[in-house]
């Protein structure tokens, strides 16, 4: 916005006020008064109600102020990725509900999502296991649902169709249900994980 002073005098003023830097700022969102005294020194204030100051920098109106703070993007939901996961669900035969239990428990439909440990994406895949089942780039939403949905099969096909220890497996590894005994192993995180994601594949299932 630029503000045109009434005299020279405030040409002045406004040249310094563009000049003091982090102290001043003359697109704040108050008004800055100045004038010049006898002294010649340029006094700047942005509290009014001194005599002789006048107004520099007018405050901002709403609609200005509005424009430099840009619209939030709306949240991504499962409706964006309704077609991959129906055609994850498809290509691997497992309920599109499970698919979406996992993705909203794994990520809450993040397709950017990283972990701690460096599990990426909306199913939140380690590397190597994105490499294990035919990966790509695991921040693509198509690629990481139909990868993560070929890895469910094939815990899906170890654990004889088990849900339950599927899921478990997911969470910690293969290997892990193995040397449990084929029971969900008793890592708090795993304990905490599966019943999460069951319970929101029943809500799932009891909605659609």
């Amino acid at each position: 916005m630029h503000h045109r002073p009434s005299s020279g005098l405030g040409k002045a003023i406004v040249a310094a006020c563009l000049g003091i830097g982090s102290a001043w700022s003359c697109t704040a969102h108050a008004q800055i008064y100045g004038t010049v005294a006898n002294n010649g020194a340029i006094v700047l204030t942005n509290e009014p109600g001194t005599a002789n100051l006048k107004v520099i920098v007018p405050a901002p109106g709403p609609a200005e102020s509005a424009t430099k703070h840009a619209t939030p993007k709306p949240a991504v939901g499962p409706s964006s990725f309704a077609d991959v996961i129906a055609e994850a669900s498809r290509a691997t035969n497992i309920p599109p509900e499970l698919l979406r239990a996992v993705i909203d428990v794994e990520s809450g439909y993040n397709p950017k999502a990283v972990s701690d440990k460096g599990a990426l994406g909306l199913m939140q895949l380690m590397p190597e296991t994105a490499r294990r089942f035919s990966g790509g780039d695991m921040f693509d939403p198509r690629d990481n649902v139909l990868t993560g949905a070929r890895y469910l099969r094939f815990l899906l096909n170890l654990f004889k169709e088990n849900v339950e220890l599927t899921l478990a497996a997911y969470n910690a590894g293969e290997n892990a249900v193995i040397r449990a005994g084929y029971r969900i192993p008793s890592l708090p995180q795993t304990r905490d994980y599966v019943p999460r994601v069951l319970a929101r594949y029943k809500r799932l299932r009891t909605s659609g």
